[in-house]
């Protein structure tokens, strides 16, 4: 299991725990990423950040909170989550910035953490994103870090319960190989 954190030239990443609750609470309430995730109520975000745990546990991966290396504030939480996107193993890759950081590079820094991370720890796993295709900001973050658009994602269980809170929009699917 690789949990150490990792540290990038403005960020500690650290893998989501239990102790992370209140942070998440945070993330999960601010404007900006509320817009593309949802509210999320605090049963939810205890219960997602158990799961997070159990999967660094289970799995070796997981997500990361982001924090400001100069003074441990939030920015956010990026990272991966492994699954099978129709039927094939993948690691999918994400991230979610606080408004008060967007516009700053974040994501990308995250990004590129994520990606230099799983090519030491899991270099054998494809890893995609995904994103509703108006959202401009994450595909944008999604070719920086060297990403290559491969077509959309249907809602009809493909990507299952990835379905936030823009029910029309069909997601727009990055990849890059191993």
């Amino acid at each position: 299991m690789t949990r150490a954190p990792v540290r990038t030239p403005r960020l500690v990443l650290t893998p989501v725990g239990l102790d992370d609750v209140d942070d998440l609470a945070v993330l999960y309430g601010d404007p900006q990423v509320a817009h593309w995730t949802g509210p999320w109520n605090p049963a939810g975000v205890q219960a997602w950040a158990a799961d997070m745990a159990a999967r660094w546990n289970t799995d070796g991966i997981g997500k990361w909170m982001a924090r400001d290396r100069a003074d441990g504030s939030l920015v956010g939480r990026g990272g991966f989550t492994r699954f099978d996107l129709a039927g094939e193993p993948v690691l999918e890759l994400g991230w979610a910035v606080r408004d008060a950081s967007t516009g700053r590079g974040y994501a990308t820094e995250i990004g590129r953490a994520a990606l230099d991370w799983a090519a030491v720890h899991h270099p054998h796993l494809p890893i995609v994103a995904f994103t509703e295709v108006h959202n401009r900001a994450s595909r944008a973050v999604m070719q920086r870090i060297g990403m290559l658009p491969v077509g959309t994602l249907r809602r009809d269980g493909l990507v299952e319960g990835r379905t936030g809170i823009h029910p029309d929009a069909p997601f727009a699917l990055y990849r890059v190989e191993p």
